[in-house]
């Protein structure tokens, strides 16, 4: 059978909405199609099936079509294929390439931190510092050049044939050399035509390696506060260019520091150490299934909260898609934050800041904070979500009923590995 006759590469612009799991709202991972034509991660499926009832049929959570019989989840391979082929695409524009052309702007992801960098393929761990230096070597190459052709040069004349003679000097080799030159040409002659190239070209040969060995020595003081930090090897650092403000918070005397509950979070999810930081894995965890951990890629805080008030603070600049918030320990673990009437949370989505209260959506926005406070006032029945910078600024407000404990919730949507939350020590 012949093969199929090659055509054009046509781009096709995808979103992680045209790639995504309705269930755990990411990337979709070993994907399985039911019957309907509906496709699910293989893992979601099962652990939203296991949750149910065992003599409920096994139906699909899109149209609730329901097999005849046990479906088999094979993984579909074409689709898997797909989301291999974005998630490199997505890696390659972290790492610095910039955002792809597309009749539709797109939301740009967001810079891959040091430790997600080094977690890339090698095609992608390529560092400015390594770029620089070719880009040097370059221009070292192009100086080399310059310089024989200037030794090579015969001592101009004056008259129309000099006029020919620099013009055959300019497009020498078949490249147009005069296009290095930034500044006015203000002689005619080749020697001077080529004297003012090399000259620029001598500038920037040392911008390029006052700039790579900046970076160089950048990366490496990088490396050793990663291998200093206290956080787990698979989460990424606060933003050291963003140091917490001096002054204290005015919740300061409230503050607490609440761990993630292991028992909550779902199998794509990982937790540091010290229990605050999660992050999103880059395979599934082998954790062993019970009725109290989510489906989806969200996690509770084993603090719960019936009276008094609490203030605490988490770190979102590290991941792309997050929502935060609280819920009672009694939701379903197949619904989202949000989404009840016993969770309420404030989320970044699609460049889009929301709040959710009560099953509905109030848009706050296009600001993208990059630290959340939550200020929970059980004594006067009140829960406020605001955005920490120099200062707090109120981003939402909203009523709360303390007749079940609320705990502080997080849910990571948009499924790129190394994406994380913290919370982090409130500024007393």
């Amino acid at each position: 059978m012949a093969g199929l006759i090659p055509g054009p590469v046509v781009p096709v612009w995808l979103a992680e909405d045209d790639l995504g799991c309705i269930i755990c709202q990411g990337l979709l991972t070993r994907p399985a199609t039911l019957p309907c034509g509906h496709s699910f991660c293989r893992d979601c499926l099962k652990g939203l099936w296991a949750a149910g009832s065992a003599s409920a049929p096994r139906s699909c959570p899109t149209c609730r079509e329901s097999a005849r019989g046990p479906p088999q989840l094979r993984k579909n391979t074409l689709l898997q294929e797909l989301v291999d082929k974005y998630t490199r695409a997505l890696r390659e524009l972290g790492d610095g390439s910039g955002p792809a052309p597309g009749p539709a702007a797109r939301p740009a992801p967001a810079p891959a931190s040091p430790r997600r960098a080094a977690q890339l393929p090698a095609a992608a761990q390529r560092s400015v510092a390594e770029v620089a230096r070719e880009l040097a070597e370059l221009v070292e190459q192009l100086v080399d050049i310059v310089r024989g052709l200037q030794s090579q040069s015969p001592r101009p004349e004056s008259g129309p044939d000099n006029e020919r003679s620099t013009g055959s000097m300019s497009s020498s080799g078949g490249v147009d050399l005069s296009l290095a030159s930034s500044k006015p040409v203000t002689s005619n002659t080749p020697k001077r035509k080529t004297r003012d190239i090399l000259h620029d070209l001598e500038e920037i040969r040392k911008k390029l390696q006052e700039n790579f060995t900046w970076k160089e020595a950048h990366e490496e003081q990088q490396q050793v506060e990663l291998q200093e930090a206290p956080y787990s090897s698979s989460c990424p650092l606060p933003d050291q260019g963003h140091p917490a403000p001096e002054r204290a918070s005015r919740f300061a005397q409230w503050a607490i520091s609440p761990t993630f509950d292991l028992r909550s979070h779902s199998c794509s999810l990982e937790v540091s150490e010290d229990c605050r930081v999660v992050t999103v894995s880059h395979c599934p965890q082998t954790h062993l299934w019970n009725h109290e951990r989510f489906v989806n890629c969200q996690v509770l805080c084993s603090q719960a909260f019936s009276s008094g008030k609490q203030y605490w603070e988490v770190d979102t600049q590290h991941c792309n898609h997050w929502a935060v918030g609280v819920a009672s320990w009694e939701m379903k673990r197949t619904q989202i934050v949000g989404r009840t009437r016993d969770s309420c949370c404030v989320e970044w989505k699609a460049s889009r800041l929301s709040a959710w209260h009560m099953v509905k959506e109030t848009v706050l926005g296009s600001d993208r904070p990059k630290v959340v406070g939550i200020w929970l006032d059980l004594e006067e029945g009140k829960l406020a979500f605001y955005s920490v910078a120099n200062q707090e600024t109120l981003l939402y407000e909203c009523p709360v009923s303390a007749s079940s404990p609320l705990h502080p919730a997080f849910w990571l949507f948009g499924l790129n590995p190394g994406n994380s939350l913290i919370i982090r020590p409130v500024n007393v």
